[in-house]
């Protein structure tokens, strides 16, 4: 009955996460997101104490239940377990008792405890367990589920029915595409070989948890009255954890996943209070469970990994057409001095130590202007760029609704109206006034930038005011512009538009 109400849960928190990446409507949020926020790290990171302690006491209770349920990586290991043994019926027998890599375990849990006290984001964000799943889900199933969602709005329009609407699918990031692919064929692998091999070995949250659970109160124990060393048990324990010889589980590498119990022909194994062991007399008496042995095997483990992190965002390849008689040009993304935040983000230093780069306010952006950074320190940390036509709509706070993490906080509307996220920057080079002329020789009128302006921060002024028919150029309030990109979205220079944003550092309000 335990692994059964494990299998319902873990499967019921899995597709709730995979469905906050996969919407891209916003609407499932409301009712799904509280199952990111009680993620471990995520909790960490927006110092949530409430879920922090319920993951602890569940662990002092329970074991490492949540890396079985509530971990969508940990679930999705269990999965690439069970489609091998689908697969191939040989390796339902495949496990066997392995002495544990403490030196791996715990090396990778300090360094990423050492990353966290340092901020560098982007450590952090390779080794969380749930950044890694959302990446997964954000970067490469959202496309399929987005591509499908255009083949049903292309089927109900022949029909006449809107019930959808087509969205744009592109690759916001080639950098954290390969990363994704990357850690998923590791993951992946190492499961289809070992089956929590990641969750016991690489995995920070998994070690961090496996030193709690030496301590449950309720643990998987070995009858020995009861057991006859058939070896079921290890070899059906994906975690390697069970040494049978010596009637014993290392509590610290157990999942509490329950399969040892459902393949137990003696019913030997059950879940029981801690360190109480069956006698004879059919009573249970305190007892120690003997230490393993951890001379009694010897595993090999082999890991090599190169991810070579290069190139730009993949520009869209479909072509626009100017009254269709022209290829409309695609602008280029400016080289800003200071990374655009989102309003919320309060700082680069606040983004940098509380972001895993999950992707998930990425996923959820309403306009496409978030995309992931290709900086070394904030590499795949949520930016602004708005070279794609969209700017961030001062109506929208949906980024820092969803995140887990704390990395964007939550803000109401007129707080991110008054956020300074930025400025605009003028390029006189650039700016049509200036470098195109009609059919009759004069300059082009534009002013794009000064009527899409939502703060009014953008002025016309004349270069020459003794002229005739002066020509207008933008003039730019610093102090009224908040950085929302509205200008750089509606310039029609192009490649590079003649007015854009640079980000500020720390967010100020005005």
């Amino acid at each position: 009955m335990f692994s059964k109400i494990r299998r319902i849960l873990a499967f019921v928190m899995v597709i709730g996460v995979t469905l906050l990446f996969l919407d891209f409507t916003g609407s499932l949020h409301a009712w799904l997101g509280w199952m990111a926020k009680i993620q471990l790290v995520p909790a960490v990171l927006a110092v949530n104490v409430v879920v922090i302690v319920a993951l602890i006491v569940l662990t002092l209770l329970l074991g490492r239940v949540y890396c079985s349920v509530i971990c969508p990586l940990g679930v999705y290991e269990d999965f690439v377990n069970w489609l091998r043994k689908r697969l191939n019926k040989r390796a339902r027998n495949r496990f066997a008792y392995s002495k544990p890599m403490h030196w791996l375990r715990y090396g990778f849990l300090t360094v990423f405890v050492a990353a966290i006290i340092a901020g560098i984001g982007s450590l952090v964000a390779l080794l969380d367990p749930y950044g890694n799943y959302g990446r997964f889900a954000a970067t490469l199933m959202q496309p399929i589920w987005q591509w499908g969602n255009n083949a049903l709005d292309a089927v109900a329009t022949r029909f006449d029915s809107y019930a959808f609407y087509p969205v744009e699918v592109w690759v916001r990031s080639l950098p954290t595409l390969l990363i994704a692919i990357a850690m998923l064929a590791l993951v992946t692998t190492l499961a289809w070989r070992g089956g929590r091999t990641y969750c016991n070995t690489i995995c920070p949250v998994g070690s961090f948890l496996g030193l709690l659970s030496r301590f449950s109160l309720f643990r998987f124990t070995i009858d020995t009255a009861s057991c006859i060393n058939c070896g079921s048990c290890a070899r059906r324990c994906k975690a390697s954890c069970i040494d049978f010889k010596h009637h014993a589980i290392d509590y610290s590498r157990c999942v509490a996943c329950g399969d040892c119990v459902d393949n137990c022909s003696t019913s030997a194994i059950k879940l029981r209070l801690a360190f109480a062991k069956p006698t004879d007399d059919g009573n249970s008496h305190p007892e120690p469970q003997r230490p393993i042995n951890v001379d009694s095997g010897k595993r090999a483990f082999l890991l090599g990994s190169a991810i070579a992190l290069s190139g730009a965002a993949i520009a869209q390849t479909e072509k626009r057409l100017d009254g269709a008689l022209a290829e409309i040009e695609d602008k280029k993304v400016p080289k800003r001095a200071t990374p655009i935040l989102p309003p919320g983000a309060l700082s680069a230093r606040n983004m940098a130590r509380h972001c895993t780069a999950c992707q998930l306010c990425v996923a959820e952006c309403p306009n496409q202007v978030l995309r992931p950074s290709e900086g070394l320190l904030t590499l795949m940390q949520p930016m602004l760029s708005y070279e794609r036509g969209n700017f961030c709509r001062p109506e929208c706070t949906r980024c820092g609704n969803v995140c887990p993490t704390g990395a964007i906080r939550p803000i109401t509307v007129e707080q991110k109206s008054a956020t300074q996220i930025g400025h605009a920057v003028w390029v006189m080079e650039h700016c049509v006034p200036l470098t195109r002329k009609d059919d009759e020789g004069k300059p082009l009128a534009c002013g794009n930038c000064a009527r899409h302006c939502p703060t009014g921060a953008i002025r016309m002024k004349p270069v020459n005011p003794d002229a005739d028919e002066p020509v207008l150029i933008p003039f730019v309030n610093d102090e009224r512009c908040i950085g929302c990109g509205a200008c750089e979205s509606v310039c029609p220079a192009r490649p590079f538009t003649a007015i854009y944003v640079e980000g500020h550092d720390t967010h100020r309000t005005i």
